[in-house]
This record gives C-alpha cells, sequence and structure tokens, in this order.
C-alpha cells in the first residue's frame, strides 16, 4: 500500500524537519521462548524490551502514583488502563522500561501500531483569511470552501485587544468544528490603514487535537498574508491536499475533552510538539497556578462552568483551557456518562453570548473584561491566579485543606523524581505530561472507584476511612463529596464524625 505523503501536491507549503542522520533503526530483540508459539502480528504490536503475556496488553507506560512511587500502567486491547506490577522496578539506573518513543519521524513510537498512531486523520473542513479593515472593522477576506458558514469566524480568530500585541494564536470553536488561527500585527506606512495591517489566517476541523500540526504553516502563511495580500497560491494547495472527506449529514456534534489511553497520549506526544501543541503545556500550566490546580480539579470534576479571563495574547490561555479539561479524565467504564460533557470552548467572545446561556459544563477562555459581570454565565471565574466563584455552596471549595497540599506535594515530589531521571538516565521515555495526566486520572479512578464499591456494598456508608484511602479530608472535603454524590448520582451514605447527609 502507498502511503500519502503529507507534503501539499506541486507546493511546499508545509516545512518537514529533515530526517536525523544518525539515526539508525533498532533491531527487536529475539521473542522469548513462551512467545514461539505467537503470531508476528502480535509480536510486533509490543514494545521492545521487557515482554509482556501474550494478549495482555499493547502498550506499557511507566507513571508516578499519588499513592506508591512508581508504577505501571497497561492499556489493554480493549483500551482500559490497568495497573500491573513490575519486579524490579525502582527508582534509579538500570530501570527496565518498555521503549515508548523512537527517533523514526515516519513511526515515532514503535510499540504503537501504526493504526493506532495515525487511527485520527487529517480533517481540515475549512481554511480562511481575516482581516482587519479600518472602515469595515473585522472581517473574512478570503476562503475555501468558498460556500462554508464562517459567521463570526473573523471575531474568533482575532480576539479583542490584538491591536496592542504583534502575534498570537487562537483555538476556538464554530459550531461542530474546532478552529485554529495565527494572527500577526505588521506596521505599514499608510494613512488608510492607519499604521498598522493586521490579519489572521486559519483553519477548521471537526477535532482540535491535531490542530497543532499546522501552526508553523498558518504563522508563515499570516506573514506571507501581511507583505504579499492577496497571494492565495499556498492555502489552496493546502487545502485540497488536507480537506476533509466527511460522512454524509457531516456535522457532528462536538466532541469532549477526549478519555486520555496511554496510547493515546504517547500517540500525541513528540519532542517538536512541545511549544505548538496543547499537550505540551501541563507542566507550565500547573507551575503557573501552584496549589490552586487542586482547587481546579475539584470544580472540573465537578463539571462547573469555569472562565479564564486574560488580556492578549490568549494562545497560552487556550491551552490552559485544555489543561484544565485534562484534570478529569477516568478511565472506569461508565463513570460520567450521565454527567454533562466537559466541553472546551477555548477562546470566546461576547457573540457566544446566546451559546454560553445553555451550557451545563464547559471550560473557555476570553479577553473580553465584560464577562466578569455576567456571572449568569459561568460558575468559577478565573483571573491571573486569583480562582474565585459567586456560588456560595462552591465558596468552600477554594479553601485548600491538608489533603489538597499533601497531593499536591506528592505531585511536586513525582516531577522533581521524573527530571532527575530524565537527566541521570538520559530517560527519554518518559515525559511530564504523562506523569500529570496520569496523575490525575489515577486520582479519579481511585475516588470513584471507592465510591462505586460502597455504592454496591451492602452497606452502602461512606465513613472517614473511605475518605481518607481517597485521598481526600474528611471534613475539609466533605462539601466536594456531597456535590460529587449529586452530580454522578451515586447512592451513597456520607457519615463523618456522627454527621450523617444522603
Amino acid at each position: 500500500m502507498v502511503e500519502q505523503s503529507d507534503r501539499a501536491p506541486l507546493l511546499d507549503w508545509e516545512e518537514i524537519p529533515p530526517p536525523d542522520p544518525n539515526h539508525q533503526a533498532a533491531q527487536p530483540p529475539p521473542p522469548p521462548e513462551e512467545e514461539k508459539g505467537s503470531t508476528e502480528a502480535e509480536r510486533s504490536s509490543q514494545p521492545a524490551g521487557r515482554r509482556l503475556p501474550l494478549g495482555a496488553a499493547v502498550a506499557t507506560a511507566v507513571t508516578y502514583s499519588p499513592t506508591r512511587n512508581l508504577t505501571a500502567v497497561v492499556v489493554s486491547r480493549d483500551r482500559s488502563l490497568q495497573p500491573a506490577e513490575l519486579p524490579g522496578f525502582g527508582f534509579g539506573l538500570g530501570w527496565d522500561r518498555p521503549e515508548l518513543f523512537g527517533t523514526d519521524r515516519n513511526r515515532p513510537f514503535p510499540c504503537i501500531t501504526a493504526r493506532d498512531q495515525w487511527e485520527e486523520k487529517d480533517q481540515i473542513v475549512a481554511v480562511f483569511v481575516v482581516t482587519f479593515g479600518t472602515r469595515s472593522g473585522n472581517m473574512v477576506e478570503w476562503c475555501l470552501p468558498h460556500d462554508i458558514n464562517l459567521d463570526g469566524v473573523e471575531f474568533k480568530s482575532m480576539a479583542s485587544g490584538s491591536h496592542r500585541i504583534t502575534s498570537d494564536f487562537i483555538y476556538f470553536r464554530k459550531g461542530s468544528y474546532f478552529g485554529l488561527a495565527c494572527f500577526a500585527n505588521m506596521p505599514v506606512e499608510s494613512e488608510l490603514e492607519r499604521g498598522a495591517r493586521m490579519k489572521s489566517v486559519g483553519i477548521l476541523s471537526p477535532s482540535y487535537t491535531l490542530l497543532y500540526r499546522y501552526m508553523h504553516f498558518l504563522e508563515n502563511q499570516v506573514r506571507h498574508q501581511l507583505q504579499n495580500p492577496g497571494q492565495y497560491s499556498p492555502l489552496e494547495a493546502f487545502y485540497e491536499d488536507k480537506k476533509a472527506v466527511l460522512p454524509p449529514m457531516g456535522n457532528g456534534l462536538v466532541t469532549s475533552c477526549p478519555t486520555w489511553s496511554v496510547a493515546a497520549i504517547n500517540r500525541c506526544m513528540h519532542p517538536e510538539m512541545k511549544i505548538t501543541h496543547p499537550a505540551g503545556c501541563m507542566s507550565q500550566f500547573i507551575q503557573f497556578f501552584g496549589e490552586q490546580i487542586m482547587v481546579l480539579w475539584k470544580f472540573v470534576l465537578l463539571r462547573k462552568r469555569l472562565l479564564i479571563f486574560s488580556p492578549p495574547p490568549i494562545g497560552v490561555v487556550c491551552y490552559r483551557v485544555y489543561c484544565c479539561c485534562c484534570l478529569a479524565n477516568v478511565s472506569i467504564p461508565g463513570i460520567g456518562v450521565s454527567v454533562p460533557e466537559l466541553r472546551p470552548f477555548f477562546y470566546i467572545n461576547i457573540a457566544d453570548i446566546s451559546a454560553l446561556e445553555t451550557e451545563l459544563s464547559y471550560v473557555a477562555c476570553t479577553t473580553e473584561k465584560i464577562f466578569e459581570d455576567k456571572k449568569e454565565l459561568y460558575d468559577v471565574y478565573i483571573d491571573n491566579q486569583n480562582v474565585k466563584t459567586h456560588r456560595s455552596h462552591l465558596q468552600q471549595l477554594l479553601r485548600l485543606n491538608a489533603a489538597d497540599k499533601e497531593k499536591y506535594r506528592k505531585l511536586s515530589e513525582q516531577r522533581q523524581m521524573l527530571l532527575y531521571s530524565q537527566e541521570v538516565d538520559e530517560d527519554c521515555t518518559s515525559n511530564e505530561e504523562d506523569l500529570f495526566i496520569l496523575f490525575f486520572m489515577e486520582l479519579n479512578n481511585r475516588i470513584f472507584q471507592t465510591l462505586s464499591e460502597v455504592a454496591a456494598s451492602a452497606d452502602p456508608t461512606l465513613t472517614a476511612d473511605h475518605v481518607r484511602a481517597m485521598g481526600l479530608d474528611p471534613q475539609g472535603d466533605r462539601s466536594f463529596l456531597l456535590d460529587l454524590l449529586d452530580v454522578y448520582g451515586l447512592d451513597v451514605a456520607l457519615v463523618i464524625d456522627n454527621l450523617c447527609c444522603s
């Protein structure tokens, strides 16, 4: 089978880094005796190095647990996450890690099949250029396809207040699609343009998870449009190469933040993505908020409406929207089915007010201060590191308790352990993004596993010991637990210090 090239026909619209001349393909080790009866396909799906029992898993990743120093999480063939004991696994030199990353850009993750790596295809449904006119304001200057409805995109792709900055990038939502646009502001000697030329070049797709691939292309194209207005040939070639083949009635529902498996995390993590892909910003996100991350985690798990305010540039704040969504990941089947989806809106402006009025749960960001006064649209308002809520019953969740501080301490400690192992062992198989995402996933799993077991028991009563086992504070997290039981519809009675509430 001939694979389609990532390069557009006729035009070099995409910058492709040169291959590493020092790279040599790794030779797979000979299979152990017990594997001789397995098929070649089964053997090729397993990571190099230590072999797991046949049929057990297709990928493994090392993670640092909130309760234990080191565990391994196994992605089974049905994509579920399962902890696995690794004999002899310890901190220091000589870890026998599965090899999750490779240097071959054509197959960067050797332990994951090509089908898994690229199961999410390019689906660009539109490409557009937005410009600012001194008389007409923001307007769509050009687009493909010509008949697509882009109403409102002229404001989503050029954030309010952008005239004060020279460049930015913006993630946003348009109906059932997600968009990424790159903005640039260039001084010009023109009275008609009042000394400045401002444009954005952007794309739309049914999913936001692959938009990062085209960040550099969009940045180059917006500069090209500023210097050579009206020259759209590279954009036309890009669209012809990447345009989506959508199913009939192709406007699907907006997807919620993806439920991450280890394979999915590693499939999306590639070294050059660290600046341009939202998954590359989790460490900066947690460093920015510090212990407040535990407050955000509770609000996100309760499916509240979170709005983040920041003046331009807004790109890094769009990443914070994504990171907030990642705090709510749960891999236990059936959990969260009955609760509102946590929907990332990314950048919003006043044109989105009517859409927000019907949303039960979302995370979004804005540059427009007027939203702070529209309290009916949000539950939690975040201005810089200041997290606040006008909902009286949520006020208690703003206060950090001893268990919150302990969880954050463990998270910071495990991050330092990871950084140390990367420096001493030159370990490139693990990264901070995996650590953070899996830390909160395991934390959430432990909470919901305990609650589910108690709910299914003969005596569905949650005691202080249960609460401590979940990593929560029996007194400080009492309000949080009551809200959690209510939101997720779990029939459990909470008994702490002889106070009973069901």
